[in-house]
């Protein structure tokens, strides 16, 4: 297993024009966005939302990008998406890890540390002096939603939340816990709840 670089991942946005949606997941993922440095990029629950964001031409993603999904092959080929309108983020700036290979949830404590609230703050911010009227934000499970209802009382933006577009967080928001379901048909399901929220 690739050992996990625990560099922080930068907001993207847009590189011109106004922004209407935020999103936000959980942390970087270790073969995705930690590998990729752009968020969700490689992220095994960054598939589906990238499909989604095209599907609602949010998003502009290289062909080939799909081929092979994994973060260290899209940054070596340079392979990027190109953002219309929406900005991605994670709760998390870093991919969160004990022994520098597995991964694992942020804590509260790192979630709320004073230097990732004033850095959730930024952006934000940065997202609502761009937004032309009131910036929607999207929490892609229960960990981001938690510390941006922390902002949402002082910075004047819309909150929505989303299960997390991993399979556990399907599953785990899906009625009998997805027993019966398939993961395909969340995924779909799902794919079309984040292009309501983006076209509202």
């Amino acid at each position: 297993m690739a050992r996990i670089l625990q560099v922080p991942v930068e907001a993207l946005f847009p590189q011109c024009g106004f922004v209407r949606v935020m999103l936000y997941g959980e942390a970087p993922g270790p073969l995705g966005a930690d590998k990729s440095g752009i968020p969700f990029w490689g992220d095994r629950a960054g598939k589906p939302v990238y499909r989604a964001l095209e599907s609602a031409g949010f998003a502009e993603v290289p062909p080939d990008a799909y081929a092979d999904w994994s973060g260290a092959r899209l940054q070596a080929l340079g392979l990027q998406p190109a953002l219309k309108h929406v900005a991605l983020s994670n709760a998390f700036p870093s991919c969160p890890t004990r022994d520098g290979q597995t991964f694992r949830a942020p804590s509260d404590a790192e979630l709320k540390s004073s230097g990732n609230l004033a850095r959730l703050e930024r952006e934000l911010c940065e997202g609502m002096r761009r937004c032309p009227h009131w910036l929607r934000v999207i929490a892609m499970g229960r960990r981001a939603a938690w510390i941006l209802q922390r902002l949402e009382a002082e910075l004047d933006f819309e909150l929505r939340e989303l299960p997390h577009p991993s399979a556990q967080g399907l599953l785990q928001a899906a009625p009998g816990k997805g027993k019966g379901l398939k993961l395909m048909d969340l995924q779909a399901c799902w794919e079309k709840k984040l292009q309501e929220l983006l076209a509202v």
